[in-house]
């Protein structure tokens, strides 16, 4: 079975193709349920931008790892709990899930009393399913337009889950019309199965676990 060194390296080449077509795309490496003692060779290997679903399971690995790698950048990619902001800003480098007022709220708090700034994403429903975090389609441009006037967040992109039983272009597709409409620069989109269609609809940042750590 190949390591997670070896298939770190595959999808970096198929990136690359990728990005011959489009522009240059930063894949976020998903660590989510693996130890640290997995994702040390990721990072020896050269990778420094990794992606967390949970800030508990997060802070259980990542402090040490950044201390050890100072350039290490890591992202939130999981729901986000308004009790747990406080953490997240100060652990995370980037939050893309930003999805209602309540966290956009907490956030600005926060931010504004670590005096330290992540980078932020709002995450859109683009499939509309009631079970998955993300704000609706049609309240996205106005939310980050909230998030910015009313409590001082400087959101740099949008971030989307496609529904795992769609076809994810249209879903890619409206996230680049969104992400024009608001105003940002950064699109967070496409996973394992689906990067290399995300790249080309324009993604700038694509989340791949699997594909590289293998089955969780």
């Amino acid at each position: 079975m190949a390591s997670a060194v070896e298939q770190l390296f595959t999808v970096k080449a198929r990136i690359a193709t990728a990005e011959r077509e489009a522009g240059a795309v930063t894949l976020v490496a998903v660590s989510k349920t693996f130890d640290a003692t997995d994702i040390r060779p990721v990072i020896e290997a050269g990778q420094r931008v990794f992606g967390e679903n949970r800030v508990q399971e997060a802070q259980a690995k990542w402090p040490a790892l950044k201390e050890a790698f100072p350039d290490i950048e890591l992202h939130l990619i999981g729901p986000l709990q308004s009790n747990k902001a406080k953490e997240a800003v100060a652990l995370f480098d980037v939050i893309e899930t930003v999805d209602r007022e309540k966290i956009a709220a907490e956030l600005g708090k926060e931010i504004a009393r670590q005096g330290r700034t992540p980078r932020l994403y709002v995450q859109v429903n683009t499939g509309s399913e009631p079970q998955k975090a993300g704000i609706e389609p049609r309240e996205a441009v106005a939310f980050v337009a909230r998030c910015r006037s009313v409590h001082a967040l400087a959101i740099e992109g949008l971030m989307c889950i496609p529904p795992a039983d769609e076809n994810p272009g249209p879903h890619f597709a409206l996230l680049e019309k969104l992400g024009l409409e608001a105003g940002v620069d950064k699109l967070s989109m496409g996973m394992s199965g689906d990067y290399e269609t995300a790249i080309a609809f324009g993604a700038t940042s694509v989340r791949v676990g699997s594909a590289i750590f293998g089955a969780r």
